[in-house]
């Protein structure tokens, strides 16, 4: 029987090899590529073609979501699996409206990764248990989670940053864009949202659960 063969995505040399070790224990998944970096696993994923791609969101560069978009709108067979840190549903929605057939966390059991991976190949979506619910919001509230489905790729990546503190020319470097660009999407982001402050889309991000109070 063929292996599954599939390309690691992360900017972290250790996670990957952390993962190549995980998926190597078996013998249904070869790891065929490796990219730090979603501009790297476009190139790789022309290149080897690979049954899934298995990536992180948080990236330098052009990030995860825009990864997906793209990678998907060159090749719309192409099968994703998120491996991400994050846990919130806003994450796993995002992810899932990209494109990624599945979603699962860094620290779930290893043979999940595994399950995930079999799962996607055979044509079916999987999403780690626990991650989709849908949390009571708090009265009175806007709906951001309506308002943030709407954002791009990149829009969304802006927000995340900003909201966790960063300033806009760390944004710029982290994202490699222009500080002009930054401050475009700041000011439509707070636009769409409706507020004038970085502190307050670190608000609306806690409320969403994407940030501790």
């Amino acid at each position: 029987m063929n292996k599954i063969t599939a390309i690691l995505v992360d900017d972290h040399a250790v996670v990957r090899a952390g993962f190549r070790l995980l998926l190597s224990t078996g013998d249904k998944i070869e790891v065929v590529g490796e990219a730090a970096r979603g501009e790297q696993a476009l190139q790789l994923y022309q290149e080897c073609r690979p049954d899934i791609v298995v990536m992180d969101l948080s990236m330098p560069g052009i990030g995860g979501l825009e990864t997906i978009r793209r990678l998907l709108q060159r090749d719309n067979q192409a099968l994703i699996l998120v491996f991400s840190v994050h846990h919130e549903q806003v994450y796993v929605s995002r992810a899932l409206h990209a494109g990624a057939k599945g979603y699962i966390t860094k620290n779930s059991a290893p043979e999940i990764l595994t399950e995930a991976i079999d799962a996607i190949v055979r044509g079916e979506c999987y999403v780690e248990r626990g991650l989709l619910k849908n949390p009571p919001e708090a009265k009175n509230t806007r709906d951001y989670h309506a308002i943030l489905s709407e954002f791009s790729p990149r829009e969304f990546d802006v927000f995340r940053l900003l909201a966790e503190g960063m300033t806009a020319q760390k944004v710029a470097d982290q994202l490699c864009l222009g500080h002009k660009t930054v401050a475009n999407y700041a000011t439509q982001i707070k636009k769409k949202l409706q507020v004038d402050t970085t502190t307050e889309l670190a608000h609306i991000a806690v409320h969403l659960g994407m940030m501790q109070r």
